[in-house]
């Protein structure tokens, strides 16, 4: 069986996980008709065209061409290979795993590598977890008394304490790890003379656990002053890459399970995550001091459409804060900026302000239009007149940005309190204003006109229609039409199969079949939404179609007779041709 497993028990593992279901915990779907449509989370869209078949038990987006089964889904949206998807909904539904049959030595290597990995990375955690309390950590112990941690704060973060370069990976020999997979596991290095090190050695730790409570990477913070960075992370690895991860997704992970979240709060790092979990915000996560990413902007949109940035208050981290947003934005998520105090971050506001006064500064996020302007504004001085015309000419660009005329008016508006200057001079300079380039959306592909001829589309409608059972093609033959095109010829043979042993036709069969990616796949698939296969009119194109075939198949013939006659020399065999040739003609010329 491909894939390593049992084709019974796929079977099975997929008819106990609804994919409306299991797609419904992901995304909010709403139902119309038969489907369930949601917008796509595969790709920035404003109207739904993601469809969820509940009959057929599979997905296909009309937009992007995204299609497949509940593994498939599981696969994509928690960027899985198809062993852990399978995974994934065997414990949703408490099914045992079968043993893996993984006949290909490399995939055999590829999962023996990841599963090591894994669990050294996991005895790593342990190691320093216990190096913590050991009783000889104590600067690690100090910096998180300062910090004013709790034990149990400390224990669900699973911190912990390097105390040397040496001791982590001769612990990991000691028990029996293999030199090429400590190193890969990004926790140990070599020195130059191919000792192997401690990558974190002498820091506090912060294990970086992934969304499947595997430990996949460490944070770690030097405890004295140093030339070395504040803060470092695991180097990347096969189960570790920064710009795909965000700390604390395990812990929100469970929350959203639990209680459901209404937002997420973004920070810049670890100690900022720790002390808003500590003061009651459990729907924070960190982008770990790394330029948010379009990878961990998706992977946050997983959990709530609503984000809230929470960077440093100093003017650094508010231009961070403004790039993040515009990459969320851009990924369709509903977000807005917390403005904190000038020189403080979250950590600092929970200690100076408490739960309460973090708690207000989420009330007053503001939208990226509004805080780019406040940005602005911070170091100049408005009662000098260079300063504040210069914040005019600066704000008023901004405000060209707004998408309505109403936003603009509200902008301007604050603008003329702020400065003093009459609305109608703010108004006649920003229509002054040069225009700016219109920047324009990626236009939705259209996946239904690609160009392909009158032959193509009539093999698609013909295998749609008896694919989704359309009641005129009920009874139709498909096997005495002949398709040129691979991927028509292999859906056939399915459908031919199927009917022959008295089994339903499911197109969610198909993608054990083909990869999802399919483009000749999507475009059929393109076909089963709305009323294509009813009524009057589909019925009667798809009897067009079948003749469009039928005739296609006489004129390939007549071609070949015709040229078999020209070069023929014996005249009985010729009288044949002709005679098969008129034959032809005249059925031709009856469609």
């Amino acid at each position: 069986m491909a894939k390593g497993l049992d084709s019974e028990f796929l079977a099975q593992l997929k008819s106990k996980n609804d994919i409306v279901e299991v797609i419904g915990s992901y995304v909010s779907l709403e139902r119309k008709g038969t489907n369930y449509w949601a917008c796509c989370p595969f790709h920035h869209e404003k109207t739904p065209s993601f469809s969820v078949n509940s009959l057929d038990q599979y997905y296909h987006c009309f937009g992007c061409g995204a299609s497949g089964d509940v593994i498939t889904f599981v696969r994509e949206i928690e960027s899985v290979d198809f062993v852990d998807a399978v995974k994934i909904l065997a414990e949703r539904v408490k099914m045992p795993l079968p043993d893996l049959n993984i006949d290909s030595e490399k995939t055999l290597e590829q999962k023996r590598k990841r599963d090591q990995i894994l669990k050294i990375l996991n005895d790593c955690a342990h190691f320093y977890l216990r190096n913590l309390n050991s009783g000889k950590a104590d600067a690690h112990v100090q910096y998180i008394l300062d910090r004013k941690l709790s034990s149990p704060t400390v224990r669900k973060f699973g911190l912990g304490a390097s105390l040397d370069f040496k001791s982590l990976p001769q612990y990991l020999l000691d028990k029996g790890y293999r030199k090429d997979d400590i190193l890969d596991s990004g926790a140990v290095t070599a020195s130059d003379n191919g000792r192997l090190i401690d990558a974190q050695g002498g820091r506090l730790i912060f294990p970086i656990i992934n969304a499947f409570d595997d430990v996949v990477a460490f944070g770690g913070r030097v405890l004295e002053k140093t030339d070395f960075a504040k803060y470092k992370n695991t180097k990347e690895t096969s189960v570790f890459n920064k710009s795909k991860n965000l700390y604390n997704i395990n812990l929100v992970k469970k929350q959203k399970k639990a209680e459901g979240l209404q937002n997420l709060v973004m920070t810049e790092g670890y100690m900022d995550t720790i002390s808003l979990w500590q003061a009651g915000f459990h729907n924070v996560v960190a982008s770990m001091g790394t330029s948010l990413t379009k990878e961990q902007a998706r992977l946050a949109k997983r959990y709530a459409d609503d984000v809230l940035i929470s960077y440093d208050g100093d003017f650094a981290g508010q231009k961070g804060a403004i790039r993040g947003l515009e990459i969320l934005r851009d990924e369709g998520v509903n977000v807005r900026v917390v403005a904190l105090p000038e020189g403080l971050d979250p950590d600092d506001v929970v200690k100076k302000y408490g739960s309460e006064g973090y708690r207000k500064c989420l009330d007053e996020a503001m939208p990226l239009i509004d805080f780019k302007l406040s940005v602005l504004e911070r170091g100049r001085d408005l009662s000098k007149t260079e300063d504040r015309r210069e914040y005019i000419r600066d704000a008023l660009k901004v405000i060209r940005e707004a998408e309505s005329a109403s936003v603009r008016e509200d902008l301007l508006k604050t603008l003329r309190d702020k400065t003093g200057v009459t609305y109608e001079s703010l108004r006649r300079d920003l229509e002054n204003e040069p225009q700016l380039p219109v920047k324009r959306e990626t236009p939705e592909p259209v996946r239904n006109e690609d160009g392909a001829d009158r032959n193509v589309k009539a093999c698609r409608f013909i295998i749609a229609s008896v694919l989704f059972n359309a009641k005129y093609a009920r009874n139709f033959d498909i096997s005495s039409v002949k398709f040129d095109n691979t991927v028509h010829n292999i859906i056939a043979e399915y459908i031919i199969g199927r009917q022959k042993r008295g089994e339903n036709v499911r197109a969610s069969d198909l993608f054990e079949i083909f990869d999802e990616n399919t483009p000749e796949l999507s475009a059929i698939l393109d076909l089963s939404v709305g009323d294509s296969f009813g009524g009057v009119e589909a019925e009667k194109y798809f009897n067009d179609c079948v003749k469009t075939l039928a005739r296609k198949k006489i004129e390939a013939e007549l071609k070949e007779l015709s040229a078999k006659c020209d070069a023929e020399t014996e005249l009985a065999v010729k009288k044949q041709y002709t005679r098969r040739i008129l034959e032809l003609t005249i059925q031709l010329k009856n469609f």
